[in-house]
């Protein structure tokens, strides 16, 4: 390479070259985006990270150097030194259109063959080709600058924590498995046979110890790895903006991390973003949105029909109100939006959230068209049209379950699904708000018990301290979440001090004294030394900058990033290991039966 350069050296990016360079000698270096031959005279357009400048060549020039040009092909890599002059025929769309550079002297650094795909914005390529030659994928404009506005907002994000205090450390990327949370990935010790490391779920423990450490404000860009089934808005790793602080309460986390929000909004976008948050509780949140990362761009708000149906004998909702709920939305003037047939289609879409139906009234200028009012008497169909403001035009669709876990489960997500379909949100907005004082304990079905809602260290609601063991499913968090669109921007909590109230955190979660000792008795031993009270919370670096530059998948933000069954297509991985590096790790596969 160095002989083909042989000593040039580039002066400019592309899209440096502007009107105050006419006259000047430049030179510029990167892909051949496309070639035009006009007969005696050619361009060449050259294509950097910045942006496109036209390459010119014509009668004036020399022989050797225009012939070569005529032979470049998309993707060649070139250098080509030449003077900046004023195009004759301008291109206005492109920020460079007015100046092209005639060139003298052109090196061909690299050839290349026909790429799979035209290297271009706004491709309607196949996403799996994409993904299989990903360095390809990456020269196009639309991606690099979703990478560089990733680099832009970690940038701001460590400026902005750094100016506020907090300290950047480094925590382990092999660490020990922790029960609590996904599944952990696991890497084999070789110097210890049958020992496993685990990769980090979260810093969570190191920067508790951290606190403990005295360092009082930390922060982190730490990469995370979870095993577990991805969505668009999830990968298998994933990067964190990480922190923690020492001697706040739920109050003082919120106040540093809005001053965040509102900076990186402003730097990044030059958005204004008008503090405080809303804050909502998480019961109002599920009981209004179905949801505890709720989008309030729009209405279609969840409204309870149980009290008005308690003694009703219609079977279908009479054995959901014995353990669960009947809920509804009011879709306003959605008559004429909503045909049946594309109701059957929203029965469909609710069973994917394990609703068994979708009860509906289509109420059109005419009569009211319904599944159910048939089986109420006319005073519950009388007090529900009335709960539920309804007029003509408009569509009320229930969903009744024993589960109220699927009842806002279904409802929450079919808000979201005809908001979209009906066009409710406006584009280029940003609905921010924090949920806050969450449940402490959900039920695991598949384990049989309760498990902590955000992880084993998030701190009690201080009146719900005495009932922790008595009572736990009615205990409350101090925990918080920030939302964004509808997405988990990020979470966190108070976490516990006390290693009494930890050592009743780890009994009310099932844990013996000699587990707890085996799983976290590092952390435990630890806070016997004294333990400042201490908080924080984690930001998903991906989806932040997913959200913020309004893409639909942090695919799109991730330089090389895996697909829906966590391999990556570029190199074919996961992929099988020489049997000698299993053998010097003491490990045998078995076929999956």
């Amino acid at each position: 390479m160095a002989d083909k350069m042989n000593g040039l050296k580039r002066t400019h990016y592309c899209n440096d070259v502007r009107m105050d360079c006419v006259g000047q000698t430049v030179v510029v270096a990167g892909f051949v985006q496309k070639r035009r031959d006009l007969g005696n005279l050619a361009f060449l357009d050259l294509r950097d990270r910045t942006g496109i400048v036209q390459l010119a060549f014509d009668d004036a020039s020399d022989r050797t150097v225009f012939d070569k040009a005529t032979t470049c092909r998309a993707e060649f890599v070139l250098m080509a030194k030449g003077t900046v002059r004023e195009r004759e025929s301008k291109n206005p769309d492109l920020p460079t259109g007015d100046i092209e550079i005639f060139v003298d002297d052109l090196r061909v650094l690299s050839e290349a063959e026909v790429p799979p795909f035209e290297i271009t914005d706004n491709t309607n390529v196949n996403e799996e080709l994409r993904l299989k030659y990903r360095y390809l994928d990456l020269r196009r404009g639309e991606m690099q600058q979703s990478l560089f506005m990733r680099h832009k907002i970690t940038k701001a994000a460590r400026d902005y924590y750094d100016e506020n205090g907090f300290i950047e450390i480094e925590t382990p990327i092999l660490i020990k498995s922790s029960p609590e949370g996904a599944r952990d990935y696991l890497v084999p010790s070789r110097v210890h046979p049958g020992k496993f490391f685990a990769l980090p779920q979260s810093p969570q423990q190191y920067k508790q110890l951290t606190m403990l450490a005295g360092f009082d404000r930390y922060m982190q860009i730490a990469r995370c790895f979870r095993d577990e089934d991805l969505r668009a808005d999830r990968q298998p790793e994933f990067t964190q903006i990480d922190l923690e602080m020492s001697f706040v309460d739920v109050d003082d986390v919120i106040e540093v991390n809005e001053g965040f929000v509102q900076y990186v909004f402003k730097k990044i976008l030059d958005v204004d973003v008008q503090l405080p948050l809303r804050r909502i509780r998480y019961e109002e949140a599920m009981n209004r949105f179905g949801s505890d990362k709720p989008d309030t761009r729009f209405g279609l708000e969840l409204t309870d029909l149980s009290d008005l149906l308690r003694n009703t004998e219609f079977k279908v909702f009479a054995g959901a109100l014995e353990t669960g709920s009947v809920r509804a939305i009011n879709v306003k003037g959605g008559a004429d939006k909503l045909s049946r047939k594309e109701i059957d289609k929203l029965v469909e879409f609710v069973k994917t959230y394990k609703a068994k139906g979708l009860a509906y009234t289509r109420w059109t200028a005419d009569k009211a068209t319904s599944s159910f009012e048939k089986f109420l008497s006319e005073e519950e169909v009388t007090a529900l049209r009335a709960r539920m403001n309804a007029e003509p035009g408009d569509v009320i669709l229930v969903v009744a379950d024993p589960s109220n876990a699927v009842v806002f489960d279904s409802l929450g997500a079919l808000r979201c699904h005809l908001a979209d379909k009906l066009g409710l949100i406006e584009d280029n907005s940003y609905d921010l708000l924090w949920v806050t004082d969450f449940p402490l304990f959900e039920y695991d079905e598949e384990e049989g018990r309760y498990a902590a809602k955000h992880h084993p260290f998030t701190a009690v609601a201080d009146e719900d301290a005495d009932k922790l063991l008595s009572d736990p499913v009615h205990c409350h968090a101090k925990a918080y979440d920030l939302i964004l669109n509808g997405c988990e921007l990020g979470g966190g909590s108070i976490r516990i001090n006390d290693p009494e109230m930890q050592s009743k955190m780890f009994k009310a979660l099932g844990f013996t004294e000699e587990q707890a000792q085996e799983q976290f008795g590092f952390l435990i031993n630890a806070f016997k030394y004294g333990a400042p009270p201490h908080g924080g919370m984690a930001y998903g670096l991906d989806r932040l900058v997913m959200l913020m530059l309004g893409k639909p998948s942090i695919r799109d933000v991730i330089a090389f990033p895996k697909v829906q069954n966590a391999s990556e297509l570029m190199t074919q991985c996961p992929a099988e290991v020489d049997p000698k590096q299993l053998e010097e790790l003491f490990i045998e596969t078995v076929e999956k039966k």
